[in-house]
């Protein structure tokens, strides 16, 4: 049987008094939510330093009155910001989301790594080199504090961004050797405009790190003039199908999280990609 649990961005839905939110998702019959806690949540402040553990239970208790987990906490920081003043106050946002994050009944906490070009403009030679440092002293300090608290610290990456190769996220894995570090496996985001080399890079990806993904996203790319646009999985130019068999491979029944979609399209998109799934399985 081919089990995947589906669930998409909270904010899909807008940003609502909670209540509302909780009511509109469940609408969509998905699984879980990717709680980004300001982009979906209006009428309680959750901004740095106002989370505790009461505040943070009541936000996980309605979602699960709704039937819906929170699966992941959405702490999209830029762990690699030029500016170490605007760098300390992202991370120790980044880390008190982890230190809630059972609260609220998330095993992780999700960011993408910073632009690769992010120091070009201080160190034309060595941007990524000094961008890669950054990065590595910022993983190590989140993973110490993911380990304290029992929960994942879950990496993006892009291939835009320092992270932008399935070989770049091994090699992170292997300099900061902490077992709270997670993959969160966006296959589109990797692949960008290379189109005709996906299936290589997915294959990378499932080779170098397969059995360190917790958490997949899912859309898909379409033409779209110069560059490739992304819009509801299962219709485009990615290996949907493909995808989800090698996915299910490799970690059964893990969540797949929906992106570029409107709420809506859910219900008709997960019926699309289980009949994708079942008939290559």
């Amino acid at each position: 049987m081919f089990i995947i649990r589906y669930g998409t961005l909270a904010h899909t839905a807008g940003c609502l008094p909670l209540k509302g939110l909780t009511a509109a998702l469940q609408e969509y019959g998905i699984d879980f939510v990717q709680l980004a806690l300001s982009k979906a949540i209006q009428d309680i402040d959750t901004s740095a330093g106002k989370l505790s553990p009461g505040l943070a239970s009541y936000i996980g208790e309605q979602f699960d009155r709704a039937g819906i987990r929170i699966g992941v906490l959405g702490c999209y920081i830029n762990p690699i910001h030029p500016d170490p003043a605007v760098r300390r106050l992202e991370i120790d946002r980044f880390k008190e989301h982890l230190r809630y994050a059972r609260q609220f009944g998330a095993p992780m906490v999700a960011t993408e790594t910073g632009a690769l070009a992010t120091f070009a403009e201080f160190e034309p030679y060595r941007y990524e080199e000094l961008g890669w440092e950054t990065l590595r002293t910022t993983v190590e300090e989140l993973a110490e504090e993911a380990e304290k608290w029992g929960v994942f610290l879950g990496l993006e990456g892009v291939c835009t961004h320092t992270l932008s190769t399935p070989a770049k996220m091994r090699r992170i894995l292997d300099e900061v050797p902490s077992s709270s570090i997670g993959v969160v496996l966006d296959p589109c985001n990797w692949i960008g405009d290379n189109v005709p080399q996906q299936d290589r890079i997915i294959d990378d990806a499932f080779n170098l790190f397969g059995d360190r993904i917790i958490l997949a996203h899912l859309k898909d790319m379409y033409p779209g003039g110069s560059h490739i646009r992304h819009g509801q999985a299962g219709r485009g130019l990615f290996h949907t199908a493909e995808f989800l068999n090698k996915l299910q491979a490799h970690k059964p029944m893990i969540d797949v999280s929906l992106e570029e979609i409107k709420g809506p399209e859910i219900r008709e998109t997960v019926s699309l990609l289980n009949s994708l799934a079942a008939n290559r399985s």
